[in-house]
């Protein structure tokens, strides 16, 4: 999800207008190296198991039905399910499994998420799904947008953007707001400091966007990141950077409810 090398960087230019010092400078270069080291790099692919979900937790299924729930991932590692267990830990087959229980009609689920996107990632992947828009679609991006140090104000409003281009196919959305990167603990001080303070910022300024489109946004970082931060051994993958298994369950678990209303499944209060 996230390139330490180029948040190294970016710590170096913020650094260096107030005038980070050679002893500064040294530190956040070796701890940079010293998180990459012990972080790796991913070598494996998220699973994929798109396809049909049915009320009764059967799925997925090839099922040619007009009485179905079209629903997409769109976004990066986090919205991929980089770091689940199983196909059937991912973050999209947890919600379609849900959705599919509590509308009581099949869902089909169709992931457009590729890992280490950015926003700009977004175009492509809203591209591809405007050819058959989704009834409804969960967007969660902003990780490598603090790492690559995109202009905070430029990301959030090219992602409303994106988002704006599927409420205006019909589509129902919701976003999962930037994850607070200073819960990431291979990350040493003080650079996780600084990953924190620019991927809440992050969250802040897509929540003030997102605000103006017709979708609704759900602040990961204020709601799960606590529990990331406080029992990471539970909630991380053993790469100790992408949530396990349970940890996207406890995001898809914030995300339902809003879900179900973008959805159409329950009348929202909005």
């Amino acid at each position: 999800m996230v390139g330490l090398r180029t948040l190294r960087v970016a710590a170096m230019t913020a650094g260096s207008v107030g005038g980070l010092s050679g002893v500064a400078y040294t530190l956040l270069n070796t701890q940079s190296r010293q998180a990459r080291t012990i972080i790796g790099v991913p070598r494996d692919l998220p699973f994929n198991a798109d396809g049909v979900y049915r009320p009764d937790g059967t799925g997925p299924v090839a099922l040619s039905t007009t009485d179905v729930l079209t629903f997409a991932m769109f976004g990066d590692s986090s919205a991929a399910g980089l770091g689940a267990e199983s196909p059937a830990r991912l973050p999209g087959v947890v919600l379609a499994r849900a959705l599919a229980e509590e509308s009581g009609r099949p869902v089909r689920l169709v992931t457009h998420a590729v890992s280490g996107s950015r926003t700009t990632g977004l175009i492509a992947q809203i591209d591809a799904a405007l050819l058959d828009p989704p009834d409804v679609a969960v967007v969660m991006i902003g990780g490598n947008d603090v790492t690559a140090r995109m202009r905070i104000g430029t990301s959030a409003a090219l992602l409303a953007e994106q988002v704006r281009r599927l409420t205006d196919a019909g589509t129902g959305v919701v976003v999962g707001t930037c994850p607070d990167l200073g819960t990431i603990r291979p990350i040493p001080q003080p650079l996780r400091s600084l990953a924190q303070h620019w991927s809440r910022a992050l969250a802040r300024a897509q929540t003030r966007e997102l605000s103006r489109t017709e979708a609704t946004s759900v602040p990961l970082a204020a709601i799960v990141g606590p529990w990331f931060r406080d029992r990471p051994d539970e909630f991380f993958s053993p790469d100790r950077f992408h949530p396990n298994g349970d940890g996207y369950a406890l995001a898809a678990g914030v995300m339902l409810a809003p879900l179900c209303a973008a959805g159409g499944v329950w009348k929202s209060s909005r």
